[in-house]
């Protein structure tokens, strides 16, 4: 390649770097270009080799032509570097112009939400979609609505059924959620469709399957005609919503003086599947929904006439099923500080969110 040769060659090679400079957008692209074109096997640095090959005679006016064109390369270079560092500093300078030191600043979510608050979640959005309202009622209650408004007066046997707190005041932490049926009559009147998730407390041995501190959801639904199948159903879907599968379910009588009939719809245990475990008692079922048809004397203290309207309650094991739906087997596990195994159940589970 003679003289006139080599420079057409390098008036090629700085008309592709001019090209191709407004389209660079970052400094660490610019600096690639800047080895592709002046690198020692870049396209002008490799030219430099290429003096040797020329007569002695010429070797200095072609490194100089060489040497040239690397410095019209490089300032080519060295502006388009200008011009993106001002464009991120001019970028830098809008936002901290924008920066208001007035606002909060961002709150980095930490833990998760509680399994038996993630069941209750999922419940009442079920219960909201089907017409319901949540209610609350007080944890430390008048014993009026805790007994003699639920049709167990204080000669009741059924009292001796349940071990409870009693407060210096006389009123009690509350053994059930129930109570909150006499409130919500006495409030809306009928018809209604109310449930009542909560917390509730009894004086009793603690074990894997019983704490003297339980999450219940109490529901009720008064309307005319309401008969058993309508409860029963309502217990279906209900399990099926919560575990996000059909459950198997058994139905047997039960004795709750706050409905006639009442009712004991257990779900096969899930943590041993049914073949008996210390949670089931090994018996492989799990009392889960306690229920009836609600007693007229209940009907009576809400001020609901017993001979227009009927109605089916029932007081869901909130604590329970949510061990069932994530597998743990010991409910004291859920009020301790051992997250250990609620962090491997819900690790099988998957995100919270997905879940409710």
């Amino acid at each position: 390649m003679d003289i006139e040769q080599l420079g057409q060659r390098i008036a090629e090679i700085e008309a592709a770097v001019v090209a191709r400079l407004p389209s660079v957008a970052n400094v660490d692209d610019l600096r690639r270009v800047e080895n592709e074109v002046l690198g020692k096997e870049g396209a002008l640095g490799a030219l430099i080799t290429t003096i040797k090959e020329y007569p002695p005679a010429q070797r200095g006016q072609v490194g100089q032509v060489i040497n040239a064109a690397k410095g019209r390369v490089k300032a080519a270079l060295d502006g388009r570097r200008a011009a993106l560092e001002a464009a991120v500093a001019d970028a830098e300078a809008a936002a901290a112009a924008a920066f208001d030191p007035t606002l909060p600043g961002y709150v980095e979510p930490m833990g998760s939400v509680h399994p038996v608050t993630a069941v209750q979640w999922r419940i009442e959005r079920l219960f909201e979609r089907l017409g319901f309202t949540v209610e609350a009622g007080p944890e430390m209650e008048e014993e009026y609505y805790n007994f003699e408004a639920l049709n167990i007066p204080a000669t009741h046997p059924a009292r001796d059924m349940q071990d409870t707190f009693w407060l210096t005041n006389r009123k009690v932490l509350r053994t059930q959620t129930s109570p909150v049926q006499v409130r919500a009559m006495l409030k809306y009147g009928a018809p209604l469709r109310i449930i009542a998730p909560g917390r509730c407390f009894r004086y009793e041995t603690i074990d894997a399957s019983h704490e003297n501190t339980f999450h219940q959801v109490e529901g009720l639904m008064i309307d005319r005609e309401i008969s058993i199948p309508n409860l029963i159903a309502l217990a279906h879907t209900l399990l099926r919503e919560v575990m996000e599968r059909d459950v198997k379910v058994r139905v047997r009588p039960g004795f709750f003086p706050f409905v006639e009939p009442g009712l004991e719809i257990d779900m096969n245990c899930q943590i041993c599947a049914g073949k008996g475990c210390p949670t089931c008692k090994q018996s492989g079922w799990i009392e889960v929904l306690p229920c009836g048809m609600v007693h007229p004397n209940v009907l009576l203290a809400g001020k609901v006439d017993p001979h227009e309207f009927s109605g089916f309650a029932f007081g869901l094991g909130l604590t329970r099923l949510a061990m069932m739906k994530y597998g743990i087997g010991d409910i004291r596990v859920l009020n301790s500080g051992d997250l250990r195994p609620i962090v491997a159940a819900r690790r099988l589970e998957g995100p919270v969110v997905a879940a409710v």
